[in-house]
């Protein structure tokens, strides 16, 4: 399986994340691409008012149309559905705790939940059996 995917329109799809501002393709640890949390935290510590051109806006942010990751439940947020932050669109809804599993046509940004994990598996607690609500 590969770690990352980038398409013909320059759209990444990566599990968590990266750290090098290169993008993927110049990790040093290729654990990152299943463990690195802080691209998604970058996004959403992000000021909004923050522009493309400017000189702190995350270089790691400007190599992808669109940067598309799971791992980090948007449960975190208290949201859950897919979140967009800057040009990181989060779709883990947190099917391995409490939340649902999601698909999202990543065109449209059109998505579709199934039933959150306690009204399929009532007996089923979460991964860690942590409760994210």
């Amino acid at each position: 399986m590969k770690n990352y995917y980038i398409d013909e329109e320059n759209r990444l799809f990566i599990h968590a994340g990266y750290s090098s501002m290169h993008g993927p393709e110049k990790e040093v640890y290729s654990s990152n691409y299943r463990w690195d949390r802080t691209l998604w935290e970058t996004a959403v510590a992000m000021d909004k008012k923050l522009s493309k051109n400017s000189e702190l806006y995350p270089k790691r942010l400007l190599s992808y149309k669109e940067i598309f990751i799971g791992h980090t439940p948007t449960l975190h947020l208290g949201i859950k559905e897919p979140v967009n932050k800057a040009n990181i669109w989060n779709v883990d809804t947190g099917a391995a705790f409490t939340g649902s599993l999601t698909i999202m046509d990543i065109d449209t940004k059109e998505f579709w939940q199934s039933d959150p994990l306690p009204s399929l598996y009532p007996d089923e607690k979460g991964r860690n059996n942590n409760t994210i609500k």
